[in-house]
């Protein structure tokens, strides 16, 4: 007969993956830590536990496809219920049992229910507040922000940056200023909320944007000022650190440092692909921001879709921040039922974002 592990033990190291699992990582990437946690549990003996985390929360995830912070209020919310009940109902827990005791009258479902919940439930919650109001990760998807963030970055997002929102509606409670052009911020798609998009903020409320020539011009909005006071429009400068400098996928592309208000970061021009045109009325490239809203673009400026194909974010849209890379995973795999799972792991981009 297999010897278990101490309980303890295993709970103690289950316990610190999940919690580094679900603090750390986004989306399906989920699936690989708690897969080796319901291994440490089918080790130890805690089949019932293995069987939750294998089947359970990955059917969970799967369901709730990008919106995690909703499973993930559930499931706080349900530990918190049933431990609440079973403090109601005054009931036995099997830890406040003695051997002698469980052996006369063992425990009911109901009281072991209750038990996982009251582990749980502070577990959750901490989990739940952490990446709702201070930091939540994310992971890249695609090569829209190339060179500054490449397919399978996982970043940390600031999410009270934009001001404090509540958690799951993102309904903002407390105002502590907007994005400043130049921020590389997370969103949801304004077309799909399900979906978050990364992109660099390029227009401000307000502001006049024309896109000629693969270069941005921008007319500071003139709100709350004299006319005599306005801005006037200028082109955002660039300059050419490499001609034909990068590969983005079989096409030769050129290495720009672009001067963005207060920021300075690379991005991608391909010299021979024709100007990308956008698909909202008016004339063409040119926008007018309107209150409460903002333009986007990637720095891979010819391989991202942003808002000259589908307009502006609304600051309701606004989920935070991109501040720092601390992780790259590769995936190799091209099936979509394992296109989630790592081929590679590499520490070596590290850092801030410019």
């Amino acid at each position: 007969m297999t010897k278990k592990l101490p309980e303890w033990s295993c709970y103690a190291m289950a316990g610190l993956l999940v919690v580094l699992a679900f603090l750390l990582l986004a989306d399906k990437s989920l699936l690989i830590f708690l897969g080796a946690v319901a291994a440490m549990f089918f080790v130890a003996g805690e089949m019932r536990q293995a069987m939750l985390l294998l089947f359970g929360l990955p059917f969970l995830l799967l369901l709730a496809g990008q919106d995690f912070s909703a499973v993930l209020f559930a499931a706080t919310g349900l530990c918190g219920l049933a431990w609440w009940a079973g403090a109601l109902q005054k009931v036995r827990l099997p830890v406040e049992m003695s051997e002698e005791e469980k052996a006369a009258e063992p425990p009911s479902e109901w009281a072991v229910t209750v038990e996982q919940a009251k582990s749980f439930f502070p577990i959750l919650l901490f989990i739940f507040l952490f990446r709702s109001f201070l930091i939540e990760p994310f992971r890249i998807p695609s090569g829209s922000m190339k060179p500054t963030l490449i397919e399978g970055d996982f970043i940390a997002v600031n999410k009270f940056a934009y001001g404090i929102r509540l958690p799951v509606v993102n309904k903002k409670i407390l105002d502590l200023g907007g994005p400043e052009r130049g921020d590389v911020a997370v969103f949801r798609y304004p077309h799909n909320p399900s979906i978050d998009y990364i992109k660099r903020v390029i227009g401000l409320p307000g502001d006049r944007i024309v896109y000629s020539d693969k270069e941005i011009r921008i007319q500071p909005s003139c709100k709350g000022l004299a006319p005599d006071n306005c801005p006037k429009m200028f082109t955002v400068e660039r300059q050419l650190l490499q001609a034909q400098g990068f590969d983005d996928n079989g096409v030769v592309a050129d290495i720009y440092q672009e001067t963005l208000g207060e920021q300075q970061h690379q991005l991608l021009i391909r010299p021979n692909q024709p100007d990308m045109t956008r698909q909202l009325p008016g004339n063409r490239l040119d926008f007018i921001v309107p209150e409460g809203h903002y333009f986007m673009m990637g720095d891979n400026r010819d391989g991202s879709n942003d808002s000259r194909f589908w307009g502006f974010v609304p600051d309701e849209n606004l989920k935070g921040e991109a501040v720092a890379v601390w992780m790259h995973l590769d995936f190799g795999f091209d099936h979509p039922l394992i296109g989630w799972v790592p081929t590679g792991v590499s520490f070596s981009r590290i850092g801030g974002i410019d």
